[in-house]
Parts: C-alpha cells; sequence; structure tokens
C-alpha cells in the first residue's frame, strides 16, 4: 500500500491519557461521555487521538486548570 503523505493519528487508550493528566480512568471516561475529549470507539474499548488529549490540555491550562471531581485518590502527605 502506497503512503499518501497523510500523517498518522497516534491513539491513546484510556488508561494512557489517565496516567498522562494524572486523575483516575473513570474521569476520563466522564470526560469522553460528556464530550469534553474526542475518543473514537474501537470494540468495547475507547481510543483518545493523542492531538485531542494536547489540545484539551491547552485549554484547562488557558481557563485556569483542570475542573477535576474528587475521585478518590489522595495527594499530598503520605501516612
Amino acid at each position: 500500500m502506497a503512503d499518501s503523505g497523510a500523517t498518522r493519528t497516534t491513539f491513546l487508550t484510556v488508561a494512557e491519557v489517565a496516567d498522562m493528566l494524572r486523575v483516575s480512568r473513570m474521569t476520563v471516561y466522564r470526560w469522553v461521555h460528556a464530550g469534553e475529549l474526542p475518543a473514537v470507539r474501537f470494540g468495547r474499548s475507547f481510543r483518545v487521538p493523542q492531538q485531542a488529549v494536547e489540545t484539551f490540555m491547552e485549554q484547562a491550562e488557558l481557563a485556569g486548570g483542570f475542573q477535576i471531581e474528587d475521585d478518590g485518590r489522595s495527594e499530598g502527605a503520605v501516612g
């Protein structure tokens, strides 16, 4: 198959996006289902275009940060 010069889109799993953004997978699923983060469904799972994650992070930075609900993760001091 000949390469037409088009760039390939890199897709990330929900777990990879969650790790990148340091949020829970459930938070990423909420963003996807709310339409805040575009995703493509492959079978029973979602894949998020890497460019969409980068755009999402840029928009969040311009808006003053993420609006993250408490997902049960503790931050700060250990112990």
